[in-house]
């Protein structure tokens, strides 16, 4: 196993002061209110606005009411671009579209898509399935505003990390199982997929930088609260995953969901969905949120780029 890099360690000692355990409900939905907005430091941890990309904030249908989109459009792109719909981590109760922006507008460049961002509503105001019905729900809306968006929505890819990457995995299996827009691939970022916490990886990596075990079961309490983690549109990997779309899967050494990706990657495969597995040696959960400090980005960043480009391609 890969040594975690000085920097990184450094890092999660510094997230942990602002550890989920740490908090009390009250106190998380205090911090939901707060703007974190850009200055210099955040920009130096998360990265700031990719060149080359146009912003602009809309809203589209949610379960219940409108939620926040932020769409990313590149401005060099002639033609009609894709639509990659973005949902964001954070362990249903955090993450917002400033924090993401620097992913969002990247993935808008480097694919030459058109990306729409969602700030879903979050635990534990919102617990499940209201995240995962948000985000269906802003995506089958998106679709049908192919011309206000700029984009060619019959080509349609959806894309989160870590919480996010358990809502993609939820939309795309609400998409097939509801007949609803064609995902043409997902892009799964170190997602958790079981949330009866079975996975080998949650032990073994239990005090990681990042992401830990005992952050992992305050993040599920405040999302489930109580509610069946076996449910498939809790937990993707009980799910028939027949018919799904093409998948990549990226997950980190050091994680202790890396099983949760490595689990769904090979039932993906054995339920006859293609399927790419990366492996990041020696990062942590949640390495791609933070460009200027791990590595490895350069290339997680390009593969799930060139995988998009791949299969969001003009037929």
């Amino acid at each position: 196993m890969a040594r975690i890099d000085l920097r990184t360690r450094l890092l999660g000692r510094l997230l942990s002061a602002a550890s989920v355990t740490r908090r009390s409900e009250e106190q998380i939905l205090a911090d939901q209110r707060r703007e974190i907005g850009h200055n210099p430091v955040v920009d130096l941890l998360l990265g700031g606005l990719a060149t080359g990309v146009a912003v602009r904030d809309t809203t589209a249908a949610g379960a219940d009411d409108p939620i926040g989109v932020r769409v990313y459009r590149p401005t060099t792109f002639r033609g009609t671009p894709p639509l990659v719909v973005l949902v964001h981590g954070g362990g249903w109760t955090s993450g917002s579209l400033d924090t993401y922006d620097w992913l969002a507008s990247s993935i808008a460049r480097d694919t030459q898509a058109v990306v729409a961002s969602l700030d879903y509503r979050l635990a534990p105001g919102a617990r499940w399935p209201a995240a995962a019905e948000d985000s269906y729900a802003a995506t089958v809306d998106l679709v049908g505003r192919g011309r206000e968006l700029g984009a060619d929505t019959s080509r349609l890819a959806v894309v989160g990390d870590s919480a996010g990457g358990n809502l993609a995995a939820v939309v795309a299996l609400m998409a097939r199982d509801r007949s609803g827009p064609p995902i043409a691939f997902q892009g799964l970022i170190y997602p958790a997929t079981d949330l009866t916490m079975a996975s080998p990886s949650i032990d073994e990596n239990a005090h990681a930088p990042i992401l830990t075990r005992a952050d992992m079961l305050a993040f599920r309490g405040h999302y489930l609260a109580g509610q069946d983690p076996t449910n498939p549109y809790a937990s993707p990997l009980f799910a028939d995953l027949t018919g799904l779309p093409p998948a990549l899967v990226q997950v980190a050494e050091h994680d202790p969901l890396r099983d949760d990706g490595l689990r769904y990657a090979a039932a993906l495969r054995e339920a006859g969905v293609a399927v790419r597995t990366t492996t990041y040696v020696g990062m942590p959960h949640g390495f791609l949120a933070f460009p200027r400090i791990s590595r490895a980005v350069p290339q997680a960043l390009g593969e799930l780029t060139a995988e998009l480009r791949s299969a969001l391609a003009l037929p």
